[in-house]
């Protein structure tokens, strides 16, 4: 069997809850049903332990930074938390770093703001939350903003709008690395249908 690869999100403290547990439920149900597809799913955090999410779930990461091992994929959230990253030269230097030994970056909501300060959407086409857009224009006014779509793939970047637009996105990558068929049988067993009621 060849090496198993690690997807990673980035939980941090006022990060918006949806944003990371969203595609966690996806991926874990993927990962953990499915193991022989060769994937698993970890939180990791700055510093290690326990983030405080922006309506006041607490997470406990997996691992740190630091510890952390290589990535198949990085998810990146969003949320209030993200507006102190859109300044935070060490993360943002981290994240080129990260970017360079990353095959698929991904962002969920706001994280595309983060990508942006960093350099990472430049001349690319990406979302974020419908609030957020105008300013994802004015972080970088080469990204060719998308105000339309759930999630936008450009190959080895994905961004995707807000909140439960992470949801599609992460079933999105689920039908990118293991299949359309494999897909289906995740969304079926998170039993993920949306009607909206009102």
């Amino acid at each position: 069997m060849s090496e198993r690869k690690t997807i990673g999100i980035f939980i941090f403290d006022q990060m918006e809850e949806l944003d990371a547990v969203g595609p966690w439920e996806v991926l874990r149900w993927w990962t953990l049903y499915f193991p022989d597809d060769g994937y698993d799913v970890l939180m990791f955090s700055r510093t290690g332990g326990t983030v405080r999410c922006a309506k006041g779930l607490a997470i406990v990461a997996d691992t740190s930074m630091d510890e952390l091992g290589d990535l198949e994929i990085l998810i990146y959230p969003g949320g209030q938390g993200t507006r102190a990253h859109l300044l935070d030269a060490p993360l943002l230097d981290w994240l080129r770093v990260r970017r360079a030994r990353t095959p698929l970056m991904t962002s969920v909501c706001t994280g595309s703001l983060v990508f942006a300060a960093a350099g990472l959407l430049h001349g690319r086409p990406a979302t974020t939350h419908w609030a957020s857009l105008e300013l994802l224009g004015e972080i970088d006014p080469s990204v060719r903003v998308d105000a339309d779509a759930r999630f936008v793939d450009d190959g080895d970047v994905v961004t995707s709008a807000g909140v439960s637009a992470g949801i599609d996105m992460a079933l999105h990558l689920v039908a990118r690395l293991a299949g359309v068929e494999r897909a289906r049988q995740v969304r079926r067993g998170i039993q993920y249908d949306p009607a909206p009621p009102v």
